[in-house]
């Protein structure tokens, strides 16, 4: 579930390289012309220094049609944080995650004194990803990039990536049979895009390889370093639960709006207990996941990595919210939000592109965009602008 994030760096060198030839002017909907799509193709990766041995391992591929069914469903982040994090926050995993924390104790305090990112962060996307280790995904690599870089949705995106998997075979950090995993083609025990794979994959056991499938020090010092990439500032805090007035200037609840705490005490927001938030320069914003009746969080710096591992909010505040799990805190109050319904999401979407918004595909998914156009019609009729489409709101978009 990480989310198709990239290196902007390796992404664009390749994108570079791939632009000009026939596969980048071709895609296609449907089978037909993907074998020839994948013959131009891999003249190309073979232009750009692809081994004749590492080309061989597309011989056998084809065009799949249940990636392509997988990438046009995606109905995962249309539910709520509660109902996300109630599922994938379980007992189990907590537990497990625990152990995992106490076995890998030596191999953790190495990784944060190098990288600085404390073990629970680390678990956390460890269990969210793959159950720690135990559900990989069962999809061919090269067949999923094949097919999602032919696909006509999104072909600049998976094309690098394809090219990335097979310098990953080059290196030998991986074997073809190695390369089963999710229907997007990320790879081992934390979903890494082989962009990712090919830029940040750490050798950590000392063998000579970095294998993310097998070796749990290549994969956990291999997380850190991504996320160290990503901006991880190494001590501070990621996310932080509070509690939030009946009454305050809701708009300030944007993620991109930061304050010190000492401001947000001025505002009313407490630490979860009741007790004053510390008056310190601490900066942060106020996450309202399910809006100003739900759950509530103080968001520090370090939590826009979790944005950048996976876009989606719901998955990010759950992360972290499974690590601050991990380290200690309580599990979250639950509060007394209604949340919408998918079609109710899909329904305010359109009347706000009616209104003349934008907010991307009206696919029931509340994403940015969504948000921050519920944000601005709440402030034009004076309502709560927390920027959560629930029922309310929808009735009075209804009613405009």
């Amino acid at each position: 579930m990480s989310g198709f994030t990239k290196s902007s760096l390796v992404v664009g060198a390749l994108t570079i390289l791939l632009g000009a030839g026939p596969a980048a002017a071709q895609c296609g909907d449907s089978a037909s012309g993907f074998s020839t799509w994948l013959a131009a193709f891999k003249q190309e990766a073979a232009g750009q220094g692809i081994s004749a041995g590492s080309l061989a391992a597309l011989d056998g591929v084809g065009y799949d049609q249940k990636v392509i069914n997988a990438d046009r469903r995606q109905a995962v982040f249309t539910q709520s944080f509660l109902e996300f994090a109630g599922r994938m926050v379980a007992d189990y995993r907590m537990s497990q995650g625990r152990n995992q924390i106490k076995k890998h104790a030596e191999t953790f305090a190495r990784i944060e004194q190098e990288f600085g990112v404390p073990g629970p962060v680390i678990v956390a996307f460890w269990g969210l990803e793959t159950d720690f280790g135990a559900n990989l995904g069962d999809f061919g690599t090269l067949q999923s990039l094949a097919t999602l870089a032919y696909d006509c949705r999104r072909p600049e995106q998976f094309r690098p990536e394809l090219l990335a998997a097979l310098r990953i075979l080059d290196n030998g950090d991986l074997r073809t049979s190695d390369m089963r995993g999710a229907w997007a083609g990320e790879i081992g025990q934390m979903q890494f895009v082989p962009t990712y794979y090919l830029d940040l994959a750490v050798d950590y056991d000392g063998d000579g390889k970095r294998n993310l499938v097998k070796s749990v020090p290549d994969v956990l010092a291999s997380s850190a370093n991504l996320l160290k990439h990503h901006g991880w500032q190494a001590g501070q805090p990621w996310l932080e639960e509070v509690r939030v007035p009946a009454e305050m200037p809701w708009a300030e609840a944007d993620l991109a709006i930061k304050h010190m705490r000492s401001e947000w005490a001025g505002f009313g927001v407490t630490m979860v207990d009741g007790s004053a938030l510390p008056a310190d320069g601490a900066k942060a914003a106020l996450l309202l996941p399910m809006g100003r009746l739900g759950p509530a969080f103080l968001a520090y710096s370090n939590f826009d990595v979790y944005t950048q591992w996976n876009q989606s909010l719901v998955y990010a505040t759950t992360a972290a919210y499974f690590a601050t799990r991990l380290a200690g805190a309580k599990p979250v109050r639950k509060g007394s939000a209604e949340a919408p319904s998918r079609d109710q999401v899909k329904e305010a979407q359109q009347l706000l592109q009616k209104l003349g918004h934008d907010v991307g595909k009206a696919d029931g998914i509340i994403g940015a965009q969504t948000r921050a156009a519920v944000k601005a019609v709440q402030q034009q009729l004076g309502l709560p602008a927390d920027s959560y489409p629930d029922p309310t709101f929808l009735a009075a978009l209804r009613r405009m």
